[in-house]
């Protein structure tokens, strides 16, 4: 077999034959792997043959005129016709248009507005997507403040009186105005994704269904209905008794949660139908304005339910073939005999919204320049509402995930799937817009998990190890400015989460864009040195751990090697050794604290003011941190032998900072932002 040509339509596909990986050592991809990724992208590789009809193919679809081309605002645009060619631009409102002929060098005049214009070219019409140079600031919406401070939760973990057993909207808010009165300027949070009422043993926020739609389990149906009707309907239903028991428990138990929920959902649904006046015509509206999208899903979510009961599974690529297009006409006769299972859904989806919306007003109201900061996870599951409603631009045949790095010797399969690179140009990056604008529609800001994944995701055929994956391209910089695009119009500010094995150049991109990258308080090390808090990035956010680290109490004890050693993944041997190298790295991190004035007495209260101290615009705290907490919430690999995605805190989440351990710490935090603010504004 040739393998120059092999190795062509691997490099035409967007695969990545040679690379660097996290030890910085040169790697190359097998023949034996290029043909196994390219068969599970679509393009049959095993014999010369088949690799010449696979170039013709992607040679034809390059050819194809695409939908929709991004710009940067003020920059000549290039456009892919001829010179010559006449072009008329309109205006996005359809106010007016201009027009004239390309230039020499195949370009048209820069524009000086951002947005979305519909450009004719000769006889073809595409959308030039103009965005800004950069994504909005911390500085702007912070009253000017370069250097402020936020907390980090998991949505769930949070507590309040009849919460049912797990955080929810109603928790959210008494947090933020807690931490308002604090002077936080922000609250990130975990996925409020779609998950699958068909599967409630489905609830790592980071394997949605979609990412389009939000988790109903988190509504906080007396935000928006009042409190009222939410007792009512408890008592209607039966579940006063069983909502107490559940909600003293020290973990979520996530099957019964959802059980309780969807019963007091759908009752509060059947309450709701014979209510009119304003929350109805809102109801209405919401459904309206949601279109063919929300719609989709909620079908989704009840044929999901049907077909699991009827023994299909939950997985669409399996059911009849009448029921796995969106399309089809069956489904339309399934829309009308559903109306009701459907209307229900999307009934839980208003009150995730409009709850949603008010947290981020109360936010605002109190204070917080940015307010709530929402998680996007880095895909979906296979099985679920977002591939099936966008098979052509997502990619089924393959998942995601990481090749083997400095955490994960193995590498990782995340059993999620991604964008098609080649199907978001097709399709003028309808999905993908789409899904900024629903993560945006209600928050201040916006975290990208696996950002890298603009650039490249690591992609592993079904049923190969993580290690016989590949890196695919991305179309990076029209991403990058679909991006601050739509962060422009939302207002809001972007973080991305770049952990990993970042390629070269990604991080100066990003904050040439001014999307916050993060830096992790346990990563910041140099030859067992803890990085000078002076020497940090100032286009990062900075943190002190992730949820899928160890909290800072956690890193110090060693819990993480316990849970390691005890779960079998780790020998004695090994972890013996694990634990004294983290003796040597809490000794640095207190000469860290030390040689920076900070105190260290405690620890855990000096590293927060040492992040504090760093020129980061933004200091995202976990209150796993926050509140000393030795427990971490997830802990990737180990499956349910470890409570990931379960751990509450004790206290209700407007009380939790009332502590005087608690107030002190994120006091030394608040004085630190201040003293690098004055600094930063001595030095203008």
């Amino acid at each position: 077999m040739n393998d120059a040509q092999l190795e062509r339509l691997a490099s035409e596909a967007g695969l990545a034959i040679d690379w660097i990986d996290a030890d910085n050592r040169p790697q190359r991809l097998s023949a034996e792997v290029q043909r196994n990724v390219l068969e599970a992208l679509g393009f049959p590789a095993q014999t010369p043959e088949q690799i010449r009809q696979s170039l013709d193919a992607l040679e034809r679809r390059r050819a194809e005129p695409p939908p929709l081309i991004t710009a940067d605002r003020g920059q000549p645009i290039a456009v892919p016709v001829g010179p010559g060619t006449r072009y008329r631009l309109f205006n996005e409102d359809d106010s007016g248009h201009s027009e004239g002929h390309v230039d020499q060098h195949g370009q048209i005049p820069a524009i000086q507005q951002s947005g979305y214009y519909p450009l004719h070219l000769g006889d073809r019409e595409i959308i030039l997507a103009v965005a800004p140079p950069r994504c909005p600031s911390v500085q702007q919406y912070c009253g000017g403040r370069r250097h402020v401070w936020g907390l980090a939760a998991q949505l769930y973990a949070l507590r309040r009186e009849q919460d049912g057993g797990a955080g929810d909207l109603a928790a959210l808010a008494d947090l933020v105005h807690a931490a308002a009165a604090q002077g936080a300027d922000a609250i990130a949070i975990s996925p409020l994704h779609a998950m699958f009422p068909a599967s409630r043993d489905i609830y790592s926020p980071y394997s949605p269904s979609s990412r389009l739609l939000f988790n109903e389990l988190y509504a906080a149906p007396g935000l928006v209905l009042g409190d009222e009707p939410v007792r009512q309907a408890l008592a209607a239903a039966g579940l006063e008794e069983e909502w107490a028991r559940v909600q003293a428990l020290p973990l979520v138990d996530w099957l019964r949660v959802a059980q309780l929920r969807d019963r007091l959902l759908q009752q509060l649904y059947q309450q709701f139908q014979h209510d009119g006046g304003a929350l109805h015509e809102d109801f209405l509206a919401f459904r309206h304005l949601g279109g063919a999208e929300l719609l989709q899903h909620c079908c989704f979510q009840v044929l999901q339910l049907r077909r699991a009961e009827a023994g299909d599974g939950l997985d669409w690529r399996f059911w009849p073939e009448a029921y796995r297009n969106a399309g089809s006409a069956e489904l339309g006769h399934f829309m009308i005999d559903e109306e009701q299972a459907i209307s229900q859904q999307a009934f839980g989806q208003w009150l995730v919204a409009r709850g949603l919306q008010q947290v981020q007003q109360q936010a605002k109201a109190a204070g917080m320049g940015i307010g709530l900061i929402a998680d996007l996870a880095v895909g979906a599951e296979p099985s679920g509402s977002q591939a099936w409603m966008r098979q052509d631009e997502l990619l089924t045949g393959v998942s995601v995930g990481c090749p083997p790095d400095i955490l994960n010797r193995a590498g990782q399969n995340w059993g999620i799937c991604a964008f098609s690179p080649d199907g978001l140009r097709r399709n003028g990056f309808r999905a993908f817009i789409e899904m900024l604008r629903a993560n945006l529609r209600y928050v201040g800001g916006l975290r990208i998990d696996h950002v890298l994944g603009l650039r490249r995701l690591w992609v592993i055929p079904s049923g190969a190890e993580p290690q016989e994956g590949a890196y695919l391209d991305y179309p990076f910089d029209d991403l990058l400015r679909l991006i601050c695009l739509e962060a422009e119009r939302a207002q809001a500010v972007i973080i991305g989460e770049d952990l990993g094995t970042v390629p070269p150049g990604l991080r100066e991109a990003l904050a040439e864009r001014g999307i916050l990258g993060m830096r992790v308080l346990l990563f910041e090390q140099e030859h067992g040195h803890f990085i000078a808090p002076v020497r940090w990035p100032d286009g990062a956010l900075a943190t002190s751990t992730t949820h899928d680290l160890p909290t800072l109490e956690g890193w110090q004890q060693g819990r993480d090697i316990d849970w390691r050693e005890q779960l079998g993944q780790r020998t004695r041997e090994v972890a013996a050794d694990e634990r004294t190298a983290r003796q040597h790295e809490s000794q640095a991190l207190r000469r860290a604290l030390g040689d920076s004035g900070i105190s260290a007495d405690p620890v855990l209260d000096g590293a927060i003011e040492f992040l504090g101290a760093t020129p980061a615009p933004l200091v995202l705290l976990p209150l796993e941190d926050a509140l000393a907490c030795i427990e971490q919430p997830n802990l990737p690999g180990p499956g349910d032998t470890h409570p990931n995605w379960r751990r509450r805190f004790e206290l209700n989440a407007g009380e939790m900072l009332d502590d005087p351990r608690v107030r002190a710490r994120l006091e030394r935090l608040r004085r630190a932002r201040q003293h690098a603010d004055d600094g930063a504004r001595a030095h203008d």
